[in-house]
């Protein structure tokens, strides 16, 4: 299993072209997973449901699972973000891949999304580590190949490239 994570400025079209690209790569018979990182706390758990009551109680993992789904939560420290990814591991091991949005300190393969709309530098001029940029918008001084944001079957392509 590989994990690519798409990263960008806010606003930049991260999940949009997430959610194309797992609708590409599945329609291609790919099993594809993702994770959502995000630097804002969200309750993942419900307070005052069961499950959130064994958190409370002290569980290191709690587990929920529902006639269509199944969840687990962990709690982690700040600090551990990756590793907290890597403990999900397991979760993923049927995927072919995993896309992972968000998480631009990652050391992992990354792909930038970029809008001039968002008036802001790409993040490729600023952070190491990233191998390719999608955009549809002219910019000049990049020296990582740059991907039209309108051919998601050719970035899929490419994706896939990297990842093997």
């Amino acid at each position: 299993m590989k994990r690519v994570h798409i990263v960008g400025r806010k606003n930049s079209g991260k999940t949009t072209l997430v959610v194309d690209l797992v609708r590409e790569l599945t329609s291609r018979g790919i099993r594809v997973g993702t994770i959502k990182h995000t630097h804002h706390h969200h309750e993942f758990d419900a307070p005052g449901k069961d499950s959130f009551l064994h958190r409370q109680a002290g569980a290191v993992v709690v587990g929920l699972v529902g006639p269509a789904m199944a969840a687990a939560f962990r709690e982690h420290h700040e600090m551990d973000r990756m590793a907290a990814i890597e403990k999900m591991d397991p979760m993923f091991a049927d995927c072919d891949l995993v896309l992972v949005e968000g998480q631009q300190q990652a050391d992992a393969v990354k792909i930038e999304v970029w809008r001039e709309a968002t008036g802001q530098v790409p993040l490729v001029r600023e952070l190491p580590g990233i191998v390719a940029l999608v955009t549809d918008d002219p910019l000049e001084g990049v020296t990582c190949p740059i991907w039209s944001r309108v051919a998601v079957p050719v970035i899929a392509d490419r994706i896939l490239e990297i990842a093997r």
